[in-house]
């Protein structure tokens, strides 16, 4: 889920900086510490919108830069719970797909792929289901539900979503609209 933030904190303008606008130079500095890290509660901080608020700021002895309190504005993307997402299936393991949500993959385990048995075919790099003959391959858009999170540091790439497909309604968008064809037919 994608909020957008009012945050406060301290930020420290270096002395090269000191010609720049405030409000510049401190969204420069924000940006440079904040912006890729995931933060346990609030998500993925992907981007410093705007810094509203400013103050004069102080000089500590023995540092030669400013320190300013500044009100800021940030985007985030948190991954929750029973969240339904699309994607694309940006990579393909014989465990499972990759999907790209938002800032981050998640995986989808072969055994939440489909109601089905599944295989996976290595050499063409795509799942088939044994009865349904469904087929996902790299570049297919999904829907997917997240059943997981494992937030482990502040690297994104360290932390897991775990997903499943295997619910009405979720699976390769193709294959959820000839589920649809087939209800109105009934």
């Amino acid at each position: 889920m994608y909020k957008l933030l009012k945050v406060k904190d301290v930020v420290r303008i270096p002395p090269k900086m000191f010609t720049m606008d405030p409000k510049e130079a401190a969204k420069i500095v924000l940006r440079e510490t904040y912006e890729g890290i995931y933060d346990r509660d609030e998500g993925v901080i992907l981007s410093i919108i705007d810094v509203d608020e400013i103050s004069q700021g102080i000089i500590v002895p023995g540092d030669g830069a400013t320190y300013h309190e500044v009100i800021f504005d940030v985007l985030v993307w948190k991954p929750e719970v029973h969240e339904v997402v699309e994607g694309e299936v940006v990579e393909m393991m014989p465990y499972g797909a990759f999907i790209r949500i938002g800032p981050m993959d998640g995986l989808v385990h072969i055994s939440q792929l489909m109601d089905d048995y599944v295989v996976f075919d290595e050499k063409n790099r795509q799942f088939i289901g044994k009865e349904t003959k469904r087929i996902l391959k790299l570049g297919d858009y999904v829907r997917a539900r997240i059943i997981g999170v494992s937030v482990k540091s502040k690297v994104i790439r360290e932390n897991k979503i775990n997903m499943t497909m295997r619910q009405p309604g979720l699976g390769k968008f193709e294959w959820i609209e000839k589920e649809k064809r087939k209800a109105k037919e009934a």
